[in-house]
């Protein structure tokens, strides 16, 4: 029996680094805890508890994780210090040897969160909880929205594909994921509470299935019958997982899924491509960036691009740059390659200066905002359907359209009744060369119609 008066009355803050998945699991910790009592802490307010859901797909995000901890620990003096994540699950020993931290728990506790702090009040003793990767076997669902319009639905845990750069099997465990009608009936409350857009998330999404035998497809067929959900979005497929039967679907017959890929590339080179161990050739990226944008014309692609990876040579950035310059693509997610302890790729021989991965990250980043800015001049003009968010008084709202551009309706303009409701504008010019949630322009509508 946990003993929840424990937990009454008491303030929380909590700190999220790294991926979507990440940040739909602390808002599912934040809810686990408001349901016992405990409050978000207010600003400037020193919390009583504080949670950090950590990142480890780099070394700087391991830094940046270090830092939220101490920042954390030195702003809430005589606070209870929860750290959990993938940089908790791969660093246990040092993350429970920083100062002020009282529980650190790998990716297989997250589900006992509120029982192990519940043991430690008891106790007063520093708990540490870290499974093995083969023995991360668990599956946490997640489906919340925190403070914000869209909720982000957990449908997928842990990865097998063990790309040479990358620690996250390590980090999470293996693939596995729910029933379909868990998460269907996980859509329905979200739509109850009146979650208008629902994000899947995971760390694999299109691998869907191998716990349940069923079908990505099928999942999505499924959640596109939910009532009261009007969109959803595909956080990230695999271009070997996002199937023609997927395209066709959501191009033809969907009602709710919308016309917004994200498709990870890491590389152009087929050479390196076989270095990192990836399951596709940029012949295969390309046929389905094609294919998507031969159905839906007006979709957004984004895509996530590695530079300066090791094996990647001159020649072989090239050929990414060339690939990724004439392809139809919408915004580059571009990454400089991070030397991760213990990885296969460190023993690939040819290693690229830190002073060159910055040139070529500069470099993808100029043809991102070149392609972003093209995109979104070709929507100028349009009619289109905006899901806008709740805005703070006295500020401008923002929301986005179907194919996923960031619209701003200024101040003066907003009304209480566009939060969270489907409004029709007309887009007029771009007012930011970049957002700082989205990184994208942000458009402003000339007419609410």
């Amino acid at each position: 029996m946990i003993n929840t008066s424990a937990f009454q009355g008491k303030a929380a803050r909590y700190y999220t680094l790294g991926c979507k998945l990440n940040f739909s699991e602390t808002s599912t910790f934040g809810k686990m805890l408001s349901d016992l009592g405990v409050r978000t802490a207010d600003k400037g307010e020193r919390a009583d508890i504080c949670l950090i859901n950590t990142c480890s797909v780099t070394s700087v995000a391991d830094r940046k994780c270090r830092q939220a901890i101490h920042r954390m620990v030195r702003e809430n003096p005589d606070a209870f210090v929860v750290v959990t994540g993938c940089y908790a699950q791969l660093e246990a020993p040092n993350v429970a040897a920083i100062d002020g931290v009282d529980l650190v728990l790998g990716n297989n506790e997250k589900d006992r969160l509120v029982m192990l702090m519940a043991e430690f009040f008891s106790s007063q003793t520093k708990i540490v909880r870290q499974e093995k990767a083969k023995d991360i076997t668990t599956f946490a669902p997640s489906c919340s929205r925190g403070n914000r319009t869209r909720f982000f639905l957990k449908v997928q845990d842990g990865c097998d594909y063990f790309c040479t750069y990358c620690t996250i099997p390590f980090a999470r465990g293996f693939s596995r994921n729910p029933t379909i009608a868990s998460l269907v009936a996980q859509a329905e409350e979200a739509a109850h509470e009146g979650g208008r857009e629902i994000v899947l998330t995971g760390v694999n999404i299109g691998d869907f299935g191998k716990t349940t035998g069923e079908r990505f497809i099928d999942l999505v067929r499924a959640l596109d019958g939910v009532e009261g959900v009007s969109r959803y979005r595909i956080s990230s497929l695999e271009p070997d997982l996002l199937s023609d039967e997927l395209i066709d679907y959501c191009a033809h017959e969907s009602r709710a899924f919308m016309p917004h890929f994200h498709i990870p590339l890491q590389s152009g080179s087929d050479t390196v491509l076989r270095l990192m161990h990836r399951h596709y050739d940029s012949r295969l990226f390309a046929d389905k960036v094609m294919r998507v944008k031969e159905l839906m014309p007006d979709a957004f692609i984004g895509v996530d691009v590695m530079a300066g990876c090791r094996g990647e040579t001159p020649e072989c950035f090239e050929e990414t740059y060339e690939l990724l310059d004439r392809l139809p693509v919408s915004q580059l997610h571009v990454f400089p390659y991070s030397e991760r302890p213990g990885t296969a790729a460190l023993k690939i021989p040819y290693v690229v200066t830190e002073q060159e991965k910055n040139v070529r990250c500069n470099r993808l980043l100029e043809l991102s905002d070149k392609k972003t800015m093209d995109f979104y001049m070709k929507h100028i003009g349009k009619t289109v359907e905006v899901l806008f968010e709740k805005a703070t008084r006295g500020r401008a709202m923002h929301g986005f359209t179907r194919n996923y551009i960031r619209v701003e309706l200024p101040a003066k303009e907003a009304r209480p009744e566009y939060d969270n409701q489907l409004v029709m504008v007309e887009l007029q010019n771009i007012n930011h060369l970049h957002d700082a949630l989205t990184g994208v322009p942000v458009i402003s509508p000339a007419n609410i119609l």
